[in-house]
């Protein structure tokens, strides 16, 4: 029954044109550094070459690349 009423809630909000999840600009750091990352990994550096060069974590590089769909 919970799940029900839930799943309905959530269908209903979305009707109602509700964004779900992190929406573009909340991630301050990566969004603010995006361009930066695509260019150094197009360089051939690696993952771990630019965090230390931009001061963030190896995850955060990896997590910009996968967003924008880096081959």
């Amino acid at each position: 029954m919970l799940r029900e009423r839930i799943r309905s809630g959530i269908s209903a909000a979305k009707e109602r044109g509700v964004k779900f999840g992190r929406q573009e600009g909340q991630r301050l750091k990566a969004d603010r550094n995006k361009a930066k990352v695509l260019k150094l990994r197009a360089e051939g550096k690696s993952y771990r070459a630019i965090a230390s060069e931009l001061n963030f974590g190896k995850n955060t590089v990896i997590d910009i690349i996968k967003r924008n769909k880096w081959p």
